[in-house]
């Protein structure tokens, strides 16, 4: 905080806070899942002493059980924009571009979430939002009807508006401003079980895909989930079976792993939430599309790794499809094909696999390129965690959630020049931040710039 204006890390941070509340109050079955990971990391933290070490050691054990990402979708390139915006005031900003249409999900998507290693530990609560495509709604009365009923909704509270307004003018928000800026915020993303269209009319989109009904025939961009971290996916995984939470079949991403990498994900099914429909006769039904998701986060892999990871994804997918038709043998592939990815820090290391934050270690006396100083103790290699997504996981998610009306075929490809024109701004490489981030740390701990044997010597 400076002296007049709160820091966007802690706007976030109350922003985070509020949500889940609100998110857990909305959805009771969100919350007995919030029990259940409990539950699992106490006994993961009891049985491994070194992992508790570990998450203390990297600053990251303050942030077990803390909500990591909700995702929204929008219908129109105003909404996105605004987002940006609004999103801004909490220091995020759009990284990555995904395009989910060849899983027949018609959106396309980014990731607003804080860039900087110290913002990400002080609070790496981020949003992933998609734009609905409409040119992938199928019949053109549809199309057309869908952009109508969307032109005439406004997702942002007047005075939402005017403090993003504030924020841009003079810099930052006070403390005051920004506390009514989290509860006008709140508005956004909030549930309201009462749709913009009659029963008619969003039979007619949930037939054409549910998703588009989602998007179209609500007030706004209700958070559709929010995702909590765990130590031990697969026993959440079973825990949730057991207490009758209703999981998808399978756990989406790479299979257990003695050095985790990229993102792991599952969730309960969506629920079904009652609806009342606007019209004359304000007929009653329900709707699905919320539910609550687990994440386990491992290394972030540089392009060579991840071109491994996705040859390999791939070849899964092709040899057992589709993978929720068949759970023991996606589970029995997967395992399979992935064997050929190292599951040691060292080889993914050499190999450039993965990447790598650096700090100093003990023996600050050595002397030798950064092969040597690693072998001698003088230089420390940690994982950098990957704080981004997977499209193919992201749309197995959406799909569990939709049920089988979310499986459609589209005839599509990415439009990221599209996607960027609506938000006003290109999204940032992901690959570049953690490539900035491994060289960058590798310079702090050797002291390039200042006079010591490790900086002299290491590139010798």
């Amino acid at each position: 905080m400076t002296e007049t204006h709160v820091s966007a890390d802690t706007i976030r941070s109350i922003f985070s806070a509020a949500m889940t509340q609100m998110y857990r109050d909305e959805v009771p079955r969100y919350k007995e899942m919030t029990r259940i990971v409990g539950e699992i990391d106490g006994e993961a933290l009891a049985r491994d002493p070194a992992l508790e070490a570990r998450l203390r050691r990297s600053g990251a054990f303050d942030l077990v059980g803390v909500e990591r990402h909700g995702a929204i979708r929008v219908g129109r390139p105003e909404e996105l924009a605004g987002l940006r915006r609004l999103f801004a005031v909490m220091g995020m900003y759009p990284v990555g571009y995904y395009d989910l249409s060849p899983a027949g999900v018609p959106v396309h998507s980014t990731c607003f979430r804080p860039v900087a290693a110290e913002s990400l530990r002080r609070c790496p609560f981020r949003i992933f939002t998609s734009l609905l495509r409409p040119e992938l709604i199928e019949g053109e009365d549809l199309r057309r009807e869908a952009q109508e009923i969307l032109a005439r909704r406004r997702i942002f509270t007047p005075r939402c508006l005017h403090l993003i307004e504030l924020f841009e003018a003079n810099g930052g928000l006070g403390e005051a401003q920004a506390i009514d800026f989290v509860h006008e915020a709140l508005h956004t993303f909030r549930w309201r079980g009462e749709a913009t269209v009659t029963a008619g009319v969003y039979e007619a989109y949930r037939k054409a895909h549910p998703l588009v009904a989602d998007v179209v025939c609500f007030h706004g961009p209700h958070i559709n989930h929010l995702t909590l971290p765990t130590l031990d996916i697969d026993a959440v995984q079973e825990a949730l079976a057991e207490r009758g939470l209703d999981p998808k079949s399978i756990v989406e991403g790479p299979p257990p792993r003695q050095f985790p990498i990229l993102l792991r994900q599952t969730s309960f099914k969506a629920i079904a939430e009652p609806v009342r429909f606007s019209g004359r006769d304000e007929a009653r039904g329900e709707h699905r599309a919320r539910f609550g998701e687990i994440e386990q986060r491992g290394a972030a892999l540089t392009a060579k790794g991840r071109a491994l990871y996705d040859r390999l994804l791939a070849e899964t997918l092709a040899a057992n499809a589709p993978r929720d038709g068949a759970t023991g043998d996606y589970r029995a592939e997967l395992k399979s094909r992935f064997a050929a990815f190292p599951d040691d820090a060292a080889t993914l290391r050499a190999q450039g696999l993965a990447f790598f934050r650096y700090t100093p270690g003990e023996n600050r006396s050595a002397r030798g390129d950064v092969e040597t100083l690693l072998r001698e103790g003088a230089l420390i290699a940690e994982p950098i965690t990957y704080e981004d997504f997977l499209p193919v996981s992201a749309a197995g998610i959406f799909q569990s959630n939709l049920g089988e009306g979310g499986r459609r075929d589209l005839s599509a490809c990415a439009n990221r020049e599209a996607f960027e024109h609506a938000l006003g701004t290109k999204v940032a490489d992901e690959m570049a931040i953690y490539a900035h981030e491994e060289k960058t740390s590798l310079a702090r701990a050797l002291g390039v710039g200042e006079r010591s044997p490790m900086a002299e010597n290491a590139g010798r």
